[in-house]
């Protein structure tokens, strides 16, 4: 006999909240994976929309118990004639496992569970395991963090703050000191009353008086209070400044005559992943936009993205004008610097040296990361020069995308946390 347990309570006030947390921790790793899967396929506008996730039905059984059959069985299982170790079983003839099969006169089955990822869902599975390479928190901003810090203990505050062990040790020697010495009188009267008692029955006016003075002491040691609002004791908390993470990413974009739509396409839409990455994970951060051909220029987020401005290529034009901005506006040691430029890689053959030794000497001692992205599969001259830096520095990172497919396992390569694995 079997038995199935299901919870058909109705839910209440915000439960089918927790509920549904619950079921995407459970099926974490599948709705992953079905997430960056539909980042593959999806354009650009549609990046944050919400997303479909289906879950094989076999993956969301409810738990069943069973009854054993006690005692002791004696039973005869058939041998097996027909195979030996290390056949190969051939299909079963008319189906396909998994999902499908032919048409069949048998009872009905169970289809896939499918259920929807909202937006704040999916973008939140979408980013979760990236972060910015080497952040530092070192800098106390104009408008810094506050932080809640213990500072000792005080005599005034509110009841949930009462620090209970502290007031109950003040109050334990508070009473000490103030009947230590009735006691140490009490403990010589007493002394004295049986010295007297030995000599006489008792009725003597010296007896009566020890009584009387002892009886004194007794009331003023029994009315010292055990607590006084003088032995209350608070934990006190002030609010000290914290460093904070001043972060600048500069996104650099080839717009010359070689970068065709696709090409172009294709640098959008990392750069619309990184948008919306430090956007939706880092709360002070400035970004800063430059495009570039024969001449670079700093220019707004909807020209960086929308402009169709285009002409030769010259690549140190945009490294000079980063590294200006830095050096005016970005103090390496006030700022995390980060840089991420994507370019078709070709270039003024006479000008890929120059990047090369702009970025060694003026540019990558200062940045805490540096990706660059290649939209084209083919290594021309920039790419040649830029390789021969990653020997010599650790926060320069070199990809290449041919096609959209690629751009999220990219992305997620150059961003991805510290420890977690690609």
């Amino acid at each position: 006999m079997a038995f199935q347990i299901i919870d058909r309570r109705l839910a209440g006030k915000n439960k089918s909240v927790g509920n549904r947390e619950r079921f995407v921790r459970r099926y974490k790793q599948q709705i992953v994976e079905a997430v960056r899967r539909a980042v593959s396929e999806r354009d650009i506008r549609h990046i944050e929309q919400a997303e479909n996730i289906t879950i094989p039905r076999k993956d969301i059984s409810e738990p069943v118990f069973r009854h054993g059959q006690g005692g002791i069985r004696d039973a005869v299982h058939p041998g097996n004639t027909e195979y030996v170790s290390g056949d190969r079983i051939a299909r079963p003839q008319g189906g396909e496992g998994g999902r499908g099969s032919q048409a069949s006169d048998s009872e009905g089955g169970e289809d896939d569970f499918t259920f929807t990822l909202s937006k704040e869902e999916f973008m939140q599975l979408f980013f979760e395991d990236l972060a910015l390479p080497r952040l530092l928190r070192t800098h106390i901003g104009e408008t810094p963090q506050w932080k809640w810090r213990r500072a000792g203990y005080s005599q005034d505050g509110t009841p949930h703050n009462l620090a209970v062990v502290r007031t109950m040790r003040g109050a334990l020697g508070r009473r000490i000191a103030l009947t230590k010495a009735p006691h140490r009188e009490l403990q010589a009267l007493q002394a004295q009353l049986e010295g007297l008692l030995a000599q006489d029955d008792g009725t003597s006016e010296a007896v009566a008086e020890l009584q009387r003075r002892m009886e004194w002491l007794k009331q003023r040691i029994a009315k010292t209070p055990f607590l006084d609002p003088i032995d209350l004791r608070f934990r006190a908390r002030t609010k000290v400044p914290v460093p904070i993470s001043r972060a600048v990413m500069f996104c650099l974009m080839d717009v010359s005559g070689s970068m065709d739509q696709e090409r172009k396409d294709l640098a959008k839409r990392f750069f619309i992943l990184l948008y919306l990455f430090l956007t939706r994970h880092y709360e002070k951060i400035d970004i800063v936009f430059i495009r570039h051909h024969t001449q670079a220029g700093e220019v707004s987020e909807d020209e960086f993205f929308h402009s169709t401005e285009s002409g030769g290529t010259v690549v140190s034009s945009a490294l000079v004008l980063l590294d200006q901005i830095i050096q005016d506006r970005y103090p390496a040691g006030d700022w995390n610097i980060y840089v991420a430029q994507a370019s078709d890689g070709d270039n003024f053959p006479a000008d890929s040296g120059n990047c090369r030794k702009l970025l060694a000497e003026n540019i990558l001692p200062l940045v805490r990361y540096f990706a660059y992205v290649q939209v084209a599969q083919e290594e021309q001259n920039l790419w040649h020069e830029y390789s021969q830096l990653l020997p010599l520095f650790g926060n320069f990172a070199m990809r290449k995308v041919s096609e959209s497919g690629e751009i999220y396992p990219v992305f997620r390569d150059l961003f991805k946390k510290e420890g977690v694995p690609a």
